[in-house]
Parts: C-alpha cells; sequence; structure tokens
C-alpha cells in the first residue's frame, strides 16, 4: 500500500516538474551589445533590455562588448549556454557583413545562431551637401555617367553599411564612382559638408543629426516604397533606379539550440513592447521603424539578406582592410 501511494505521487508530480522546466525566465538574462555605448545599437538593445525586463519580470543587464566589427560580442554569446538567458542585440555587421570580409571567421550566423525577433529597420537615405546641385537620383545618375570613374561617394569604411549601399547603387545604376571610406560616419559627413566627397548612401539615424542641422540634405530613400520616417521623400526606385532596396535593421539573437519556450517568450514580450504607440514615436525620432513578427519570419529575412550582402561583396569585389 505505501508503495502504491509513493507511485501515485510520483506520477502526479510529472507534470509539475514538466511545468517548472518551461518555466521561462527563472533568473536574470544578459543582453550582449556589441558596439559601443552611445550608438543606435546600443541604444535600441537597451530598449529591448527594458521590454524583456518589464514584460518576463525578470532583470536584463545590458554590457557592451566591443571590437572586430562586432564579432568579439557575437562569440561571447556563443560562449554562453544555448537557454535563452544571454542574447545578442544583432546588426547586419557581425551576422550579414563581416562573415563574407572576415579572413577567418570564428563562427556560421546562419549556423550557430537562433533568430529571435526583427525589432526595427533603418532604411538608407542618398544624401548630398546642402548646396550641392544634385537635387534627384536623376540627376546624380546624370553627372555619374558623364564622369564615368570621377564623382565620389563617402562611408564609414570599407564593407561598411554605407559602403555596401553604395556598391549596390553602382550597380542598378549601373554608374562608375570612386568610394571614398572614412573611420566612421561623422568624419565621412564632415567631408562631404567641406564638399570634399559628393554623396553618401548612409542608414537614416547615422546623417539624421546632420540632416536635422541642415548640413547634409537627403534626396531619396532606400526602401521599396516610400517610408513612414520621411512620407515626403521619394524612394531610389522612384527616381529611375530599379530593385534599388537598402536598409539597415537591429533584432534579437540567441545561442543555437535554445529551446523554443525562451524563444517564444522573448519574442511574445518584444512584439507587444513595440505595440507602444509611445515607444513608436520614440523609435521613429531615431529613423527607425518598428518591425516586429515571428522568429520563423526573422529568420528567412536575415538567410536572404546574408545570401544578397553576400553576392553584392563578390561582384564588387570588397576585400577587408
Amino acid at each position: 500500500m505505501q508503495r502504491r501511494h509513493l507511485l501515485e505521487a510520483a506520477l502526479t508530480a510529472l507534470p509539475i516538474a514538466g511545468q517548472a522546466q518551461e518555466r521561462f525566465p527563472v533568473r536574470p538574462l544578459r543582453m550582449i551589445i556589441p558596439f559601443a555605448a552611445g550608438g543606435s545599437t546600443d541604444i535600441l538593445g537597451r530598449i529591448c533590455a527594458q521590454i524583456l525586463t518589464e514584460k518576463l519580470g525578470q532583470p536584463v543587464v545590458a554590457e557592451n562588448i566591443t571590437g572586430a566589427g562586432g564579432m568579439i560580442g557575437a562569440q561571447r554569446v556563443l560562449d554562453a549556454a544555448a537557454d535563452g538567458y544571454t542574447l545578442m542585440g544583432g546588426t547586419p555587421g557581425p551576422v550579414t557583413i563581416n562573415p563574407h570580409l572576415a579572413p577567418r571567421m570564428p563562427y556560421d550566423p546562419l549556423r550557430d545562431f537562433d533568430p529571435v525577433v526583427f525589432v526595427g529597420d533603418s532604411p538608407a537615405v542618398v544624401v548630398v551637401r546642402r548646396d550641392s546641385p544634385i537635387r534627384s537620383i536623376g540627376d546624380l545618375v546624370q553627372r555619374a555617367r558623364a564622369a564615368p570613374g570621377r564623382m565620389t561617394f563617402a562611408s564609414a569604411g570599407v564593407g561598411s553599411f554605407a559602403h555596401l549601399s553604395g556598391e549596390l547603387f553602382k550597380a542598378r545604376a549601373g554608374v562608375d564612382m570612386v568610394h571614398v571610406p572614412y573611420r566612421g560616419t561623422a568624419p565621412a559627413a564632415t567631408d562631404m559638408v567641406a564638399g570634399r566627397v559628393e554623396v553618401m548612401f548612409e542608414n537614416y539615424p547615422s546623417v539624421l543629426p546632420f540632416i536635422n542641422g541642415g548640413e547634409l540634405r537627403p534626396i531619396a530613400i532606400g526602401t521599396a516604397r516610400r517610408s513612414a520616417l520621411v512620407p515626403d521623400l521619394p524612394t531610389v526606385i522612384e527616381g529611375g533606379v530599379a530593385n534599388y532596396e537598402s536598409s539597415s535593421w537591429f533584432g534579437l539573437f540567441a545561442r543555437a539550440g535554445t529551446p523554443a519556450q525562451a524563444i517564444t517568450a522573448i519574442n511574445t514580450a518584444i512584439n507587444e513592447g513595440l505595440r507602444d504607440p509611445a515607444l513608436a514615436a520614440r523609435l521613429a525620432g531615431m529613423g527607425v521603424e518598428p518591425v516586429g513578427g515571428s522568429a520563423a519570419d526573422f529568420r528567412a529575412y536575415v538567410t536572404k539578406r546574408f545570401e544578397e550582402t553576400g553576392a553584392l561583396i563578390r561582384a564588387a569585389r570588397i576585400v577587408a582592410e
């Protein structure tokens, strides 16, 4: 009789134990931000940490681990357990760009990471100095074709988002322009203001202060359709360059093999947070459009961008410095 009661008690406890294993989270989480404090990636990562803290009921500690174009921070996530308690705020650099440029890549982003949620998108904008005679994409293409190999475009460095956006424009428009790399967006924009370079294809948040200050003037945006961020700004496609679409993005990643319930909990929490009108307004002020969606949607998007970026880098014969 005693043995039967013990067996019944054990069987009764099994569902409770299973439920306990499925609970997430039961302790604090860690958010790895693979870039320096103060930039848009850092701000977005900390916004996500705040959302998760509020929605999941556990503190989320944000930590900046910089170096190697975001790859050191990415590797730190892969050094942690695949349990959902260590996340990365990911951008194109460490996920879809650097893997095609680094001679000895320490990880495979499609194999080693689980995309969790697409947080926000930042479109490329084509900017010129405020007194530039270039007023439209048509003007830009005409000037570039009139002087092949003489027109210059600036970027934040070889292999940067701005570099790839410019190379994509060259390919889609069929023009020959000279790339001038800088060590960051600020010095590139400063030389544009001084008239040393003519155009830049940079993500909107990076040049927004220069636009707001009247130093640079946007002539087109790199979205497929007009963006709610700047609805009066025509797209590059509207300007006559077919199939041009370029945008940076930010999303959360976990180490591959993370339990589905953890990914679902994080994805659900971020999607709920992105529906807050106050947060949407804050992101718009940063030049970011909230996206959201399922983890599967984000995986498909990242995979597509990875393949497109690799093809562009190979076609343009871009080699890391």
